[in-house]
């Protein structure tokens, strides 16, 4: 017998093709030993629901869709940046703070300061912001230590904060997020440090799923990523990248060429960028949040990434300067209203292709069988009101691995 066997439900599937969302009405969807075991319409059951499954859930015409797939997030930090954010609306550039010493630099302060239990404290919060919308796999970027103790201190975080919060983790080193004090006068001496000792190190240890950098002027040069992601892939970690943000310095189609997983950010992208994600399947992750915080004005390129066939994820970009947002449910409406996708690639972007950015679509991201049972189940009478309702307590329940 199935463990649970969920009935009179409609199903958002995302798997492409066929209907929009992939949609089966009137379905059921059943669990065993932590993955979909069956999962179609509620007429081809071949028994009545009782004889099938040990626990029989009844939905009443909610929703069921994958349990949504947050790709991109920095949760884990300390301190925060409210202070930025006062500067910012008094008319200080993202760029102007950060070379006056606060952004990236000011948390790492704070992150240093911190112990192991206190990040994963304060990073819980954020994480239940998520889960209480119905996130089930979640990625975690380090990057706020920029020493190799720290960088550790919060891969740990991140890796004990799945099972806190019943979730999937995959974890992310971010040694190029920003040059730390005690080498403001030696950028080649850091790059160095982060390719050939700490990438090593965290490799060795298990600790990281793969290797990202913050490819930007106020970053890291694409020659500099470049000799870290060489790194990266001599130690058996595949990478990402920040990208093209807030200037085009080329980062997505040298992330490409290393087959990276995702290009994120990608205001700036230009055509050979997403002729180069194209040809390498790398997915580009949007981020709204960020955008919208920053109060951008150059959007992504959505429409040239939809004619090259570049598939488009969507992610929360939590983080205390330029995203302190834990709505994945928010970023689904910012990504319809700012970004003009619509509702349906929005949803995939938050399931399918969060999952594909990841390097995890064969185990979650669509409703199939022998995926991980990972399902949100929603009151809503249709899924574009995912992205419609901004606010609305609309989850009725998540399921991780076939437990409520």
């Amino acid at each position: 017998m199935w463990d649970t066997l969920w009935v009179d439900a409609n199903l958002a599937t995302m798997r492409e093709g066929g209907a929009p969302y992939g949609a089966i009405l009137r379905g059921a969807v059943a669990a065993k030993d932590g993955k979909i075991a069956w999962a179609g319409y509620a007429a081809d059951l071949p028994k009545p629901p009782d004889e099938l499954a040990r626990r029989v859930r009844r939905c009443d015409g909610a929703w069921i869709t994958p349990g949504l797939v947050d790709c991109h997030t920095h949760l884990v930090f300390g301190g925060d940046r409210a202070r930025e954010f006062e500067l910012r609306l008094q008319g200080a550039s993202y760029e102007e703070i950060a070379r006056a010493g606060g952004g990236i630099v000011s948390t790492v302060a704070a992150t240093r300061a911190a112990s192991r239990e206190q990040l994963i404290a304060s990073a819980a919060k954020r994480l239940a912001g998520l889960t209480r919308e119905g996130v089930t796999t979640v990625e975690i970027k380090s990057g706020y230590g920029l020493d190799l103790e720290t960088e550790i201190k919060m891969l740990e975080a991140a890796g004990e904060l799945g099972a806190l919060s019943n979730v999937r983790v995959k974890r992310t080193f971010l040694g190029l997020h920003a040059l730390p004090p005690e080498f403001k006068d030696d950028r080649a001496a850091y790059v160095q440090l982060v390719a050939d000792v700490m990438i090593p190190a965290i490799a060795a240890a298990g600790l990281a799923d793969a290797v990202d950098a913050f490819c930007e002027t106020i970053g890291f040069a694409a020659e500099e990523v470049d000799y870290v992601f060489s790194a990266a892939r001599a130690n058996g970690l595949p990478v990402k990248l920040h990208a093209e943000q807030l200037s085009n310095l080329h980062g997505a189609a040298l992330a490409a060429r290393y087959q990276a997983l995702s290009a994120d950010h990608l205001e700036y992208l230009d055509d050979a960028g997403i002729a180069a994600m194209a040809a390498n399947g790398t997915v580009a992750v949007l981020l709204p949040g960020a955008f919208y915080f920053l109060r951008e004005k150059q959007l992504p390129p959505i429409d040239a990434l939809r004619r090259a066939g570049v598939k488009m994820a969507l992610a929360s970009d939590c983080n205390p300067g330029t995203s302190p947002m834990t709505s994945p449910l928010a970023a689904l409406n910012m990504a319809c209203t700012l970004f003009r996708l619509t509702p349906e690639e929005a949803l995939a972007g938050l399931t399918r292709e969060g999952a594909r950015a990841l390097g995890l679509l064969d185990d979650c991201g669509t409703l199939e069988a022998g995926k991980a049972a990972d399902l949100a189940v929603w009151d809503v009478n249709h899924p574009a009101e995912l992205s419609y309702w901004l606010g609305a307590p609309l989850l009725r329940e998540r399921v991780f691995g076939g437990a409520v």
